[in-house]
């Protein structure tokens, strides 16, 4: 199960998002810098409809979704990457995840204290973003000063130092390695580094419930700092979160409604995730269960049935498989059969989002 971050400045709504995301979470949310200490952890569903449309369609007697763990941070301040606050620990955290989601104050409020005496999202994440590329940076030259010596003699650490250095200018500058525009090869050349500034961000811009359903200046300002890094940008509000999950479904509808907006943020942010991991979706589908199955991006069938069990990757024979569409247009899988849309594929097929799949293999 792969694994997103929860991070920010103190007080900005990261644990009170983390409490809405699980659910049932009890991270603690306090109006106090370092309220979270040790990391929360919590495993979410990942919303998608098509769930519900396949369950109906073949009568199934449960549903289930596919999940990502979420990992609420300690909150970070100025001097991280120098032991400041908590920053040793918050920057062992954040080398444990797969992706950052780091959540950016974009509302006002007399009630809850700014760590930096007023609300500046822009400020915010230039903080966090400079603390990150100086922890990379300490570690990218500790890199350079060991793989020099190996570099007179070795081709490879030749390679190697000619990226580090790359990356040692990049930032320098207080940028991201995102923005260095590695190749593949370069990339697989510092992937054992774990680097911060690798991993991709979403920007979770939390804003008041007024301004749930069209952002404010500050959402915009965000908006153009994710578009320089490629990164992708999401607006909740974090207190309307947690206030839907105390209601019932359909209360949760009519006040999303009210305010403007026909999905919470958090549906938004947990696909926004899913698709920033580079994770796709397959599904099986029957009378005893209807599930949804997680695989990466570019991954073939018989590795995608290893997911369901080893024995079907060892012994894999041909994957059996329908697209949603068809099978949804169809109305079942026996008329989907009847229409031509159920396909027989081999090992080289590649799993496409969205498909259907029924393995046939040696046991």
């Amino acid at each position: 199960m792969l694994r997103a971050g929860i991070v920010g400045l103190p007080n900005v709504g990261k644990s009170t998002l983390f409490n809405a995301l699980v659910a049932n979470a009890k991270a603690e949310a306090a109006n106090f810098p370092f309220c979270t200490i040790e990391p929360n952890v919590g495993v979410v569903a990942v919303p998608d409809e098509r769930l519900n449309v396949l369950t109906k369609i073949s009568n199934s007697a449960q549903t289930v979704h596919t999940r990502i763990e979420f990992v609420d941070i300690a909150g970070l301040v100025k001097g991280a990457s120098k032991g400041e606050g908590l920053g040793n620990q918050f920057l062992s955290n954040i080398r444990e995840v797969d992706a950052i989601v780091q959540v950016v104050r974009c509302f006002d409020s007399e009630d809850i204290i700014h760590v930096s005496g007023c609300v500046d999202p822009i400020r915010d994440i230039e903080v966090i973003n400079l603390e990150l590329a100086l922890s990379d940076l300490a570690q990218v030259e500790r890199r350079i000063e060991r793989t020099k010596k190996q570099a007179r003699i070795n081709k490879a650490a030749q390679e190697e130092l000619e990226v580090l250095e790359k990356l040692e200018a990049i930032l320098n500058e207080g940028k991201s390695v995102r923005m260095a525009g590695l190749n593949e090869d370069e990339s697989f050349l510092i992937k054992p580094l774990n680097l911060l500034t690798c991993k991709p961000v979403i920007y979770a811009a939390n804003v008041s419930e007024d301004d749930l359903a069209s952002g404010n200046d500050w959402v915009e300002k965000v908006r153009n700092i994710a578009g320089m890094e490629n990164a992708q940008v999401v607006l909740i509000s974090a207190q309307v979160e947690s206030e839907l999950i105390e209601l019932p479904e359909e209360e949760r509808v009519n006040y999303l409604e009210s305010l403007g907006v026909e999905e919470g943020g958090l549906k938004s942010l947990i696909k926004a995730t899913y698709e920033l991991l580079g994770l796709r979706t397959y599904f099986t589908t029957g009378e005893k269960e209807t599930k949804a199955w997680t695989i990466k991006a570019g991954t073939l069938a018989p590795q995608a049935s290893g997911i369901i069990h080893t024995d079907f990757e060892r012994g894999f024979i041909r994957a059996e498989t329908i697209a949603y569409d068809d099978l949804v247009a169809s109305g079942s899988i026996t008329a989907a059969k009847e229409k031509g849309f159920l396909r027989s594929e081999g090992k080289d097929y590649l799993v496409k989002e969205g498909d259907i799949m029924l393995f046939r293999f040696n046991v």
